[in-house]
């Protein structure tokens, strides 16, 4: 990856009313992430074709700021996992290429800063929506909308699992690293049953020493689930390059005569 400066850039060659109102709210949004964070954009390199990712410059500045005035009571929820560019959010990014995208709609949950769901839309789902529950999950997500020309087929919007009922059936359902809060597990698998589409399936990615054996005896009930290992190259947090196991599962409705897919619908 390759840092870039956080300047405002659409990623368009020409001007329009649309593209300058874009413009104008990607520089809106980046000045509300600077008021709260040290902010530079990384060089994400999907099959030769470059997405620029918000990411917080010197995280382990942060976090030291962040104990420092204990702000961090639990950390699996206050800790700013939601920034980071996980490993698996980029394989599951790659591995929806292989479910024939084009017609289909996405959405994503637990999507952080957005690399699942953006990786999708580069793929040609025709219209990718990703959620989050963290505000500053969600402007970052906007913001990577915006900087690389992709507001014509992705949107933001907030979505808590654990209440929200969405308008809308979807293809494909993606999530990369979300099980690692068990008590989200049963609210998931029943968000996943409400609004998978008939003949879509979910698809949910995690590194193989989390624990998912409880989701997936939830999920079971409604779903067939079958799993895949995909071994990969990473780079640790110490900078030395390791080989990871992850299983990519794969969801399929039990159920017949579900509704078929909707278009999601504009926040």
């Amino acid at each position: 990856m390759t840092t870039q400066p956080d300047t405002p850039d659409t990623h368009s060659p020409e001007s329009s009313p649309t593209a300058d109102a874009r413009a104008a709210e990607l520089e809106r949004l980046l000045a509300k992430a600077r008021e709260r964070y040290e902010v530079e954009f990384e060089t994400l390199t999907v099959d030769d074709a470059p997405l620029e990712i918000l990411q917080i410059r010197n995280m382990v500045g942060h976090l030291d700021r962040l104990i420092a005035t204990n702000a961090i009571k639990d950390p699996l929820r206050d800790l700013p996992l939601w920034a980071k560019i996980w490993p698996a959010s980029f394989l599951l990014g790659r591995f929806l290429r292989k479910l024939d995208p084009a017609g289909k709609s996405l959405l994503e949950v637990g999507a952080g800063c957005g690399v699942t769901g953006l990786i999708a839309a580069r793929y040609g789902f025709a219209r990718v929506t990703m959620t989050d529950v963290n505000d500053d999950a969600l402007l970052f997500a906007r913001i990577n909308v915006l900087r690389n020309g992709l507001a014509d087929r992705v949107e933001v919007r907030r979505c808590d699992i654990t209440t929200a009922r969405l308008d809308a059936r979807y293809d494909v359902i993606a999530g990369a690293e979300i099980l690692y809060l068990e008590d989200l597990h049963r609210p998931l698998a029943k968000f996943l049953a409400r609004h998978v589409a008939a003949g879509g399936q979910a698809m949910l990615c995690t590194d193989k020493r989390r624990k998912a054996a409880h989701f997936l005896k939830l999920a079971g009930r409604d779903f067939d689930v079958a799993e895949q290992p995909v071994g990969v190259k990473s780079t640790g947090d110490d900078g030395q390059e390791e080989r990871r196991l992850f299983l990519v599962h794969r969801l399929t409705p039990k159920r017949t005569g579900a509704a078929p897919a909707a278009p999601a619908q504009q926040a």
